[in-house]
């Protein structure tokens, strides 16, 4: 056997993260936001190098989860949202674009970008989900997180020049402090 390739359970120093928080259904975003952070902090991430961008909804994460990803700023994005399925089929719609818009993000950047998104049937999954019975999904999206950028800074490089290569550490500029024409994301 070759080599092994796993990511650590404990962020390197340094490392920055962004989560994309949902404001729709906020009762529960906040409950998962929490459960991120506090995800964040005990593997070793600093609050400083935290940052969260606020969305109007779960339909809308995937655009800012790629710009974010794109910045070079992050090592990881963490996506967070509840959408609770309701009598229409706009469930579906939300849910399916959502999913394949965060996988997209993380494709078309090379940076991981994680679906914490809770999809539901009603809202008492939707509790069970961020904090009470099945555990706090925006702690174990975060946990995911710190292990996948762990795991992109022990991969190699691609080397074909059409492949992304992924933010080395994720210390890059903070998005304000770029110079020069704004990033084609």
């Amino acid at each position: 056997m070759g080599r092994v390739f796993e990511g650590r359970l404990t962020a390197l120093p340094g490392q920055r993260f962004v989560i994309v928080v949902s404001r729709f259904n906020d009762f529960f975003t906040k409950q998962l936001l929490d459960g991120a952070a506090a995800a964040l902090r005990r593997h070793g991430v600093a609050d400083e190098d935290v940052d969260v961008a606020w969305v109007p909804g779960s339909f809308e994460t995937p655009v800012v989860a790629k710009r974010l990803a794109g910045s070079g700023a992050y090592a990881a994005v963490i996506c967070l949202g509840a959408v609770i399925r309701g009598a229409t089929s706009h469930f579906d719609y939300v849910a399916g674009q959502a999913a394949a818009g965060v996988a997209q993000a993380a494709m078309d950047t090379g940076v991981p970008v994680i679906f914490g998104i809770i999809t539901t049937d009603d809202l008492d999954q939707a509790l069970d989900r961020s904090g009470a019975k099945a555990g706090n999904k925006g702690y174990e999206a975060a946990v995911a997180a710190i292990e996948m950028a762990s795991l992109m800074t022990q991969l190699p490089v691609p080397k074909h020049a059409g492949d992304r290569a992924p933010a080395a550490t994720g210390n890059g500029p903070l998005p304000a402090e770029r110079t020069g024409p704004a990033s084609n994301v």
